[in-house]
């Protein structure tokens, strides 16, 4: 902490001292291309100019002009208002967070050694700079002055609900902690921010290590050939003379369970898949998780809160513990019973298969395909070529289209972090810019798994000042190879409509303040968004506008749709209960009251048994690489429910196109926008009303998953 205190002290002596050293600051801010005036084609971030030596100097002189612009609200003469207090915060960081923007955005998406170990170095000093200003009293007092002085019927619905996050961000921060308390939350945020950067760079590290190298053709089974050309690259990439290599990321592991008849390779990957950050090596993630959980519980019980999911939810639409349990309670059973079902007839087939031994979890994505192939006469495989991924792209595109009239110009010459890269200018109806969106599709070693989208820039419009947004879709789809384009399975196409949405969702965006703009809401809302969209994807009207064979040009057929959705339907039991297995193993981490050490691998045995989980499936994400949870201080911590309870809008509101009579129908489009554009500016549930008239039912959810 010593250290991390004199690096920052140093920054803010460069901007307070003499004027020889502010010039000399001032002449570095405007050769490092993150301090200066981006002068590119709409302000995006000048990628093809950024070094990774300018990082760590923006970052000092960004901090060092945060803390002068809090210093000077704090030591205005000035009586506390709203404008010179409260909307000076918020207007306050702008350099900070744009150098930030840069920086996470490719330590995600296209890290190297130099920009992990910055990012390592950095968490606990954005940690304390960020305790130095949520724990000022002198801060506060001004804050809590505008808030005991507010009279809300002057106040626009903005401005008061800006005032009261304020508030009450302060509050739930700890500022009211005085010495020791507030010290020992200092040291618990700060290693907070240690242990969750180690813990999504051991993921990375364990992900990126393995590599199961297949030398006879036969163990492929039935694989595509796009998809043997591309473990065949693999295979080179990594060294290998001749065979094809198979990896732990998503697109590699699920097509080789899907297609390998050689149980002995399958259980191998499988396992290697499941284990990571728990194989007792240099990328070890127990003790790290179980140290967070301990921390997370300490600092609740600080902070006045019965367990960190009393103090995480108490933000959320589900506001407490019981609600997220209730909610999930009554799905829970169900859901198991359908994957029980499928256990039962993939068993069944397996032993007519001739196959030997018990039937696993390493089996049930292989048999699952095979079952599919007997009932409704339906290879996975058949999809592939109608889903290329620019023709799914293209779909969302003109899904965005026909729902908000928009159009996407391609910016070939624009700065990109990688050449994979796409990007778009985003076009209203009558063509005035809404914003820009930069696409990354394809799997890398510098990419970190799965797939989200960020914001490089945030709306805003404050004095007229109107920012528009720049956002990123980052996914891990199969690359192309030589021969063949990358051709996505169904999954990788929801996962594409997906991320658009939460893209539209911040293009959307028409506020006044950037804290509130776009994705700024709820965590268990942020998901509606952008699973509303998967509705559509599946919709045979949807899929006639993309879903295209890559070398005929046909259009998929009526029949394969029907197949497509018939076999989908078996399944649902696995992908239902894998998630929520892992959504109550999020919640039994942060339900925890005491500090106790804990065995990471005996409690989560527990916690499965508990809920008598069949031990075919495991949690999507067990608690070794679970990254929405760990690989950040709060990130999705108690709230990986938030995905299921999602589906509960998102299930009703397109049930709102279907009762107006098209799934295109405009007036439901142009409510859905405005619910959209407002952000974070009202709660949850009062956007959601003002869309739908009403509360959501779980009716919609209930029939889509056959419960009801």
């Amino acid at each position: 902490m010593k250290s991390i205190n004199i690096i920052m002290f140093t920054s803010i002596i460069l901007l307070m001292s003499c004027k020889t050293k502010e010039e000399k600051v001032a002449n570095n801010t405007s050769e490092n291309p993150l301090l200066s005036e981006w002068n590119t084609p709409f302000g995006v971030p000048p990628f093809d100019i950024i070094k990774n030596s300018d990082y760590k100097p923006a970052f000092d002189i960004a901090i060092a002009e945060h803390k002068s612009e809090i210093d000077k609200i704090i030591n205005n003469s000035e009586p506390a208002t709203f404008e010179n207090t409260i909307e000076a915060l918020e207007m306050s960081g702008k350099s900070l967070n744009r150098v930030s923007s840069v920086f996470y955005a490719l330590n995600s998406a296209h890290t190297n050694d130099s920009i992990k170990a910055l990012a390592g170095e950095m968490a606990p000093i954005f940690s304390a700079h960020s305790d130095d200003i949520n724990l000022n009293k002198d801060l506060f007092k001004r804050v809590k002055t505008v808030y005991d002085a507010a009279d809300k019927s002057k106040m626009s619905g903005e401005q008061y609900k800006l005032l009261e996050d304020t508030y009450k961000g302060f509050v739930r921060s700890g500022v009211s902690l005085e010495g020791e308390k507030e010290e020992r939350l200092r040291t618990i945020n700060s290693r907070l921010a240690e242990l969750a950067d180690t813990f999504g760079k051991n993921v990375l590290a364990e992900t990126n290590a393995y590599d199961l190298h297949v030398t006879n053709k036969e163990d492929l089974g039935n694989l595509s050939s796009s998809l043997v050309a591309l473990a065949a690259d693999e295979a080179k990439a990594r060294g290998h003379e001749n065979g094809w290599s198979f990896t732990v990321q998503r697109p590699s592991i699920n097509p080789f369970l899907q297609s390998s008849p050689n149980r002995e390779l399958r259980k191998k990957i499988f396992d290697a898949y499941a284990m990571r950050g728990d194989n007792d090596n240099e990328n070890d993630n127990k003790a790290i998780l179980q140290e967070m959980a301990s921390l997370r519980v300490e600092k609740a019980n600080l902070l006045g809160y019965e367990t960190h999911s009393h103090l995480v939810l108490e933000e959320r639409m589900a506001k407490n513990p019981d609600a997220v349990y209730k909610f999930m309670d009554q799905l829970w059973e169900p859901v198991l019973n359908v994957a029980k079902e499928e256990r039962a007839a993939m068993a069944a087939f397996m032993k007519k298969d001739g196959a030997e031994g018990v039937f696993n979890g390493s089996d049930w994505r292989h048999y699952v395909e095979k079952v599919r192939k007997e009932r409704y006469d339906f290879d996975e495989d058949e999809m592939r070529p109608y889903f290329e991924f620019n023709a799914v792209k293209n779909g969302a595109f003109e899904l965005a289209t026909k729902l908000f009239g928009l159009t996407f110009k391609e910016l070939k010459d624009i700065p990109k972090w990688h050449p994979d890269q796409q990007v778009y200018e985003v076009l209203e109806a009558d063509g005035k810019h809404l914003g820009v969106i930069y696409m990354d599709f394809f799997a890398r070693e510098s990419k970190r798994g799965g797939a989200w989208m960020n914001e490089l820039r945030a709306q805003s419009n404050v004095n007229g000042n109107y920012v528009t947004p720049i956002v990123t879709n980052n996914f891990n789809f199969p690359r192309p190879t030589e021969t063949e384009p990358s051709l996505l399975s169904f999954s990788d196409a929801e996962t594409m409509f997906h991320e658009f949405g939460h893209g539209l969702h911040g293009l959307f965006s028409n506020v006044t303040y950037e804290s509130q703009s776009g994705t700024n809401v709820p965590r268990d809302f942020v998901e509606f968004p952008s699973q509303v969209m998967e509705n559509w994807m599946s919709e045979p009207e949807v899929l006639k506008l993309y879903a295209k064979h890559y070398k005929t040009g046909e259009v998929i057929p009526d029949a394969l749709i029907k197949k497509m959705n018939d076999a989908n339907s078996f399944n649902s039991g696995f992908a239902n209960v894998e998630y929520m297995a892992a959504a109550y193993l999020d919640m039994a981490w942060h339900t925890l009251k005491d500090t106790k050490q804990r065995d990471a691998r005996q409690f989560e045995k527990e916690q499965m048994d508990k809920l008598g989980l069949i031990p075919e499936i495991i949690p999507r994400y067990r608690s070794g690489y679970f990254n929405h949870i760990f690989s950040s201080p709060v990130g999705y911590s108690s709230g990986y429910y938030s995905y299921k309870w999602s589906e509960v809008l998102d299930a009703d509101a397109f049930a709102a196109f279907k009762e107006a009579g098209s799934i295109f129908d405009q007036e439901t489009a142009k409510k859905y926008r405005k619910m959209l554009s407002l952000g974070g500016s009202k709660e949850g549930m009062e956007l959601y009303k003002g869309f739908r008239g009403k509360e959501p039912s779980i009716d919609p959810l209930l029939v889509k998953l056959g419960i009801k």
